[in-house]
């Protein structure tokens, strides 16, 4: 019965007591970013027809702001993805995806679009974005971003290293 305690204890200390913080942050920076760049992709492939039905917003025409949508979803990704201006480049999304809680709440997304949302639909999606982003703002990308090498790059061309200028990443 000892080494069957043993084990445990030592599998309760090895779950819980060691963490990966950095690859963690890199897996969602992926999942959210694959995750929102496909909306973008897919409105993309449909603008000329989304382009009718898309809510206006700020007085733009509806195709105007469906493209800066897009831009967004994808350029904003794929720079959440590779950890480049990371901090930066939540805030667009998490704007638009505020802007998306507020039409679904008010009912005034397009009918069967490409986000497949009707008037019932509650804005749980948009939310979900929403907390994720707001996760990545708060924690930054982790070590393994091009955010990360750039920094360490600039700390060493200034003659000091990493533990004298980054808190933990």
């Amino acid at each position: 019965m000892k080494p069957l305690g043993n084990l445990l204890s030592h599998m309760f200390v090895r779950c819980t007591g060691y963490t990966y913080s950095n690859m963690a942050r890199l897996f969602l920076r992926l999942f959210v970013g694959v995750m929102f760049m496909q909306f973008g992709i897919r409105q993309l492939m449909e603008f000329h027809i989304l382009s009718t039905v898309y809510p206006t917003v700020l007085g733009m025409e509806p195709s105007t702001g469906l493209a800066i949508m897009i831009a967004i979803e994808i350029i904003c990704s794929l720079m959440i993805m590779v950890g480049f201006l990371t901090r930066i480049a939540v805030i667009p999304p998490i704007a638009t995806m505020v802007a998306a809680v507020c039409f679904a709440m008010q009912g005034n997304l397009p009918q069967g679009g490409v986000y497949c949302l009707d008037n019932a639909t509650q804005p749980y999606l948009p939310m979900m974005f929403i907390g994720i982003y707001l996760f990545i703002l708060l924690a930054g990308p982790g070590k393994i971003s091009l955010d990360y090498f750039i920094s360490i790059f600039l700390i060493s061309r200034h003659g000091k290293n990493e533990s004298e200028e980054l808190e933990e990443v």
